[in-house]
């Protein structure tokens, strides 16, 4: 038999659990943008590994520390 404290326990990580999935701010269906600016933006491998090529797998070229002045 469950106590008290697991019940509210159960009850509360499921509400939570409910709040967050409903919660997430998108309304209507998904759908993956073509618009010019959406052409800008970081792919998946990109967002998930910073720094490297996502095609080469290799660090990306820093920028030059030599600039005209």
């Amino acid at each position: 038999m469950l106590k008290a404290p697991q019940i509210l326990v159960r009850t509360f990580v499921l509400a939570a659990s409910a709040a967050a999935l409903l919660g997430c701010g998108q309304r209507g269906p998904l759908y993956l943008p073509t618009g010019p600016a959406a052409g800008q933006r970081a792919t998946l491998p990109q967002t998930l590994t910073p720094g490297k090529d996502a095609t080469t797998g290799m660090p990306a070229p820093a920028p030059s520390a030599s600039q005209p002045r």
